[in-house]
């Protein structure tokens, strides 16, 4: 049988045979099958199981169930306003979203919400989108609620709802009378829901994810000397003058800052549509940072999730590690506010110790004439 639809569908089939009940899952993927994880609720048994009602057109596998990796989520958050005159940062920290919005799951689901917002042109413009950031993003709750680690379709919509969220907030700011067109912010928002990370950026702020010591970046930074950018802005009739974007921008994204953007429905060289990316999170990934430029201006992302990584073994306090942040950006003079989440993702037991390196010396041998010459050389003849 041939799968005949790009989807991803489960569903639970109760099967009798030999008066024995065994749960089905039935999973269709997109690599033309389907696999059917089984779990007996008796004892093991060796017969070939007769289900009825199988989604048609598709090839059934029967496999042993597997447990899937849980995030074990907690987190910390410093702020500073560091050498500016005005704090233009804002940033969102919610360990348990289902319980902020006020709902439960039917399963236990770990679910989290961050997000970090650089105001430019003063503050408004990220006051403005934090305020109104969870009415946007989750203002269909039943989406969070029916969540399904293994439903695509699902997570296709979460990202579609991001996006939207993203551009409704831009339109918004337009018409907001208490933001001065000449004020924006950049956005940057992780959502974990089960065992998935979606983080959707527009700006330069950053999301670093530690997996096994390494560090993963999960978003781009949107400026003009990221040469796709550059590319889009140029092609758009926009314009790069000493790394600004017309002259006036450091950023090519960014919610609001209407007086450079062309009119609603014209396409302009800055934009507000994010970058979305998702990854399965396994138990090699250990914890997750996000930031606002003033960090990332002066620590590289791998130089700060080597910091936050030996602080949590030392004392395993997410927010003495962004704290610890905060003060090494300061150490290196950096010019911006400050502002860091630091969210961990499994105990600290997972977080291997870093053992150095030794280093490798090759054994070599030497030739009774160079043995010869050396030794000469050495007595001084």
């Amino acid at each position: 049988m041939i799968l005949s639809q790009k989807m991803l569908a489960e569903a639970e089939i109760v099967c009798q045979k030999k008066s024995m009940e065994v749960k089905c899952n039935l999973r269709v993927v997109q690599e033309h099958c389907v696999k059917v994880e089984v779990s007996p609720t008796s004892s093991p048994f060796e017969s070939v199981v007769s289900c009825t009602e199988i989604i048609e057109d598709s090839v059934v596998v029967l496999e042993p169930s597997v447990t899937k990796f849980s995030p074990k989520v907690r987190s910390g958050s410093c702020v500073d306003i560091g050498p500016r005159g005005s704090m233009d940062d804002e940033h969102i920290q919610i360990d348990d979203l289902a319980a902020h919005l006020g709902f439960v799951f039917k399963f236990p689901t770990p679910s989290a919400f961050y997000a970090v917002f650089d105001g430019h042109g003063g503050p408004e413009a990220a006051a403005f989108v934090k305020r109104n950031a969870l009415r946007l993003l989750f203002e269909d709750a039943n989406m969070l609620r029916s969540y399904d680690d293994t439903d695509a379709l699902l997570l296709k919509r979460l990202e579609d709802s991001h996006r939207k969220a993203f551009l409704v907030a831009d339109l918004a700011l337009a018409d907001e009378r208490s933001v001065s067109s000449s004020c924006g912010t950049t956005a940057l928002t992780a959502l974990i829901l089960g065992r998935h990370l979606l983080v959707a950026n527009a700006g330069d702020c950053r999301a670093v994810l530690c997996r096994r010591g390494v560090a993963l970046e999960m978003s781009r930074d949107h400026r003009p000397s990221y040469l796709p950018e550059r590319k889009r802005v140029e092609e758009l009739g926009g314009f790069i003058d000493d790394g600004y974007l017309n002259g006036y921008l450091s950023v090519t994204r960014a919610l609001g800052d209407w007086d450079l953007k062309f009119p609603v429905g014209s396409a302009s060289p800055l934009i507000a549509e994010p970058d979305i990316q998702v990854v399965s999170l396994t138990e090699d990934d250990e914890f997750l940072i996000i930031g606002c430029d003033g960090i990332w201006d002066v620590i590289s992302s791998q130089d700060a999730v080597s910091l936050v990584r030996r602080g949590l073994r030392w004392h395993n306090d997410p927010q003495q590690c962004a704290r610890d942040l905060v003060k090494e950006a300061l150490r290196l003079n950096t010019s911006d506010n400050l502002t860091v989440i630091v969210i961990c993702l499994s105990s600290v037991d997972n977080i291997e110790s870093q053992q150095p390196q030794r280093r490798r010396f090759r054994a070599c041998s030497l030739s009774e004439e160079a043995r010869n010459r050396l030794r000469s050389l050495l007595e001084g003849n």
